[in-house]
């Protein structure tokens, strides 16, 4: 969703759906909203309608396709990443348990 719209519209619109379905099945609650804002962000910078990639282009000063191109080792690092965060929790959610923000 985040190639189509914006980050605050998606957190707006998919939060309140998803969120209840995740805690039904288990799922920390800070833990899905760490996961659903990096997917935002991965697809915002991604074609066909990347808001971060359109914002980048004039700066850069190049064309969509050769910026595409160039961002896509990027992407896979924030693909990875997410995979990572989105599969062993306990590394995104350390510093909340040290702090007592989870029980």
């Amino acid at each position: 969703m985040g190639m189509i719209l914006d980050a605050t519209a998606n957190i707006l619109i998919l939060g309140p759906i998803l969120a209840p379905v995740a805690t039904s099945v288990g799922i920390d609650p800070l833990h899905f909203a760490l996961v659903m804002v990096v997917n935002i962000i991965l697809g915002l910078s991604t074609p066909p309608v990347g808001t971060c990639l359109f914002s980048a282009v004039p700066i850069a000063g190049v064309s969509v396709e050769k910026i595409s191109k160039a961002i896509a080792p990027f992407i896979a690092v924030q693909l990875f990443i997410l995979l990572l965060i989105t599969y062993i929790p306990a590394l995104s959610m350390w510093l909340p348990e040290l702090f007592g923000f989870v029980k």
